[in-house]
């Protein structure tokens, strides 16, 4: 017993000093931002421009690692096991802090309990495209090629349970329509095949398709944002195609390991709150579709329980499961 009390004293002092130390003087090394979906699409544009902005305006070296697989859950999962120094971060989102809890059985991390909420970065709403020579005109065309051939009709999404995934389903309900999904891995392949014609529908966020849109290779029917986006005017919300009250806005936001000292949150928070705040990034992230967002590590942390309660509900009654 006094062996285990000692070695208890032992590894708490330990952890208090190795807190002390990371606080003081943070950084002194590389810190390692992970993207937890491939290169180019909406989560690693966005981590990218911020991380850039607090490169050259804090000094710090960020090595952004796109490491993609179940929905975002490896990279996660990878920062909720890091040593809580502050040197391993995550840019997460809607699908992986707030669906895949309860998407996902047997999830490997708990993003309330084994993550830090730093802050929140950014939203934007989501944008359902076909490509520049589809039939499709109209998301009424689409629901009416539907209704005629139920299950015929194919949608991409970045993976399951991203918050397009889970936004699609949920329309489909209300539409009386039936698609089929098809997920990728991250946003660039589907976005290839929709433009190569072996998808026919794809849903994913504006900063992921809006470089598509404008060059004429796809054409967006509809955004899910109560408003219009400005940078696509010309596109009809879902609630003004007949489907009123219908939102699905995917947020992004830095987390770190559970345990991070307070120190390092505050000024990785003020970093980030910095960069997002300038008007060069500001000008960036709106020109891809997206808002500009910024606040506390409370803030976020409490965004983060509201959206796994809210996102859970509809996990569930839209009946999706993980393939």
């Amino acid at each position: 017993m006094r062996f285990a009390r000692a070695l208890s004293v032992l590894v708490l002092g330990t952890s208090a000093f190795a807190a002390a130390l990371a606080a003081d003087g943070y950084p002194n090394r590389p810190i390692r931002l992970i993207v937890p979906f491939p290169a180019g699409g909406g989560t690693d544009i966005i981590a990218r421009e911020v991380a850039n902005k607090v490169a050259a305006t804090e000094g710090w070296t960020l090595v952004i690692e796109n490491r993609a697989g179940s929905g975002g859950n490896l990279g996660v999962d990878a920062v909720a096991k890091a040593p809580a120094d502050g040197y391993t971060l995550v840019m997460g989102q809607t699908s992986n802090l707030a669906i895949n809890p309860t998407l996902y059985p047997k999830l490997p991390y708990n993003p309330e309990k084994d993550l830090t909420a730093v802050g929140l970065v950014a939203s934007a709403p989501l944008v359902l495209v076909v490509a520049a020579d589809s039939p499709f005109k109209t998301l009424a065309d689409v629901i009416a090629a539907a209704k005629a051939k139920p299950g015929t009709l194919n949608y991409a999404s970045s993976g399951n349970g991203t918050v397009a995934h889970l936004a699609t389903e949920q329309f489909q309900k209300i539409a009386g329509v039936d698609f089929t999904h098809v997920p990728y891995k991250g946003a660039a392949q589907g976005a290839t095949d929709l433009i190569g014609g072996q998808i026919q529908m794809y849903m994913s966020s504006i900063p992921t398709l809006i470089g598509h849109v404008r060059n004429g290779k796809m054409r967006a029917l509809a955004v899910t944002s109560t408003r219009r986006n400005a940078d696509l005017p010309n596109v009809p919300t879902v609630a003004e195609a007949g489907y009123k009250g219908f939102e699905a806005v995917t947020w992004f936001g830095i987390a770190g390991p559970a345990g991070l000292p307070r120190d390092v949150v505050t000024r990785i928070n003020g970093a980030f709150n910095k960069a997002v705040q300038s008007q060069d990034v500001q000008k960036k992230l709106t020109a891809q579709g997206a808002d500009v967002m910024g606040g506390t590590p409370e803030a976020f942390t409490a965004l983060i329980h509201s959206e796994v309660l809210r996102w859970g509900a509809i996990v569930r009654s839209s009946g999706a499961k993980v393939d």
